[in-house]
């Protein structure tokens, strides 16, 4: 799951991920720099998720690697940044099976609480690098809360899904859901429906 530290630099975010009193944590923190810092082994459990889930498994703390990026959630994410996260997933996706279905944003799971790691992250890049999911195109006539629910996002009140579901797949998107929402959301859940059903 990756995450924005939503502060300025990664000495602050060090500072908060390691401090008990925070009850906040990551497996990993990557500065914009590439930087990367392992601060919890992956066996262990990391409370970076908070309350949520994702087609339709919960406690995702417990079914997580967290990953922060260092980012105020305002700025683009650098390129150095972004090739030290291709360099990291490839390793835990294969030591635990995961999927390039299985690479979601902090606000995919939680659409009511969490807009991380927001529309200016690069998914379409990371999806070229086989570690996410970014179908090309738009799909048929849906129902889009249907299509959400295939796609995996949890019960929220609409506008946060919609909100959730374009910071992800149509960043571009604005005003009230439309067409154009409606059939991206139906080629996304095909993409979806097709990589849950391929063999491991």
């Amino acid at each position: 799951m990756l995450h924005y530290t939503a502060m300025g630099s990664a000495a602050e975010a060090l500072a908060r991920l390691c401090d008990p009193s925070a009850e906040v944590s990551a497996h990993y923190l990557i500065d914009r720099d590439g930087t990367c810092f392992q601060m919890v082994d992956e066996e262990m459990r990391a409370w970076h998720a908070g309350a949520g889930a994702w087609a339709g498994l919960e406690d995702i703390n417990s079914r997580s690697v967290g990953i922060e990026l260092v980012n105020t959630g305002a700025e683009p994410f650098p390129w150095p940044q972004m090739r030290a996260l291709e360099g990291l997933l490839p390793g835990i996706m294969a030591r635990w099976s995961i999927g390039p279905e299985g690479v979601i944003g902090h606000s995919d799971m939680s659409p009511a609480r969490k807009q991380d790691p927001g529309p200016r992250f690069d998914w379409r890049a990371l999806a070229r690098a086989g570690h996410a999911l970014w179908p090309e195109g738009q799909g048929g006539e849906g129902d889009f809360g249907s299509s959400l629910d295939r796609i995996g996002y949890p019960p929220a009140p609409p506008e946060d899904r919609l909100a959730a579901f374009r910071a992800r797949f149509r960043p571009e998107g604005a005003g009230p859901l439309c067409e154009k929402d409606t059939r991206r959301a139906a080629c996304v859940a095909q993409a979806y429906d097709t990589n849950r059903r391929a063999p491991a």
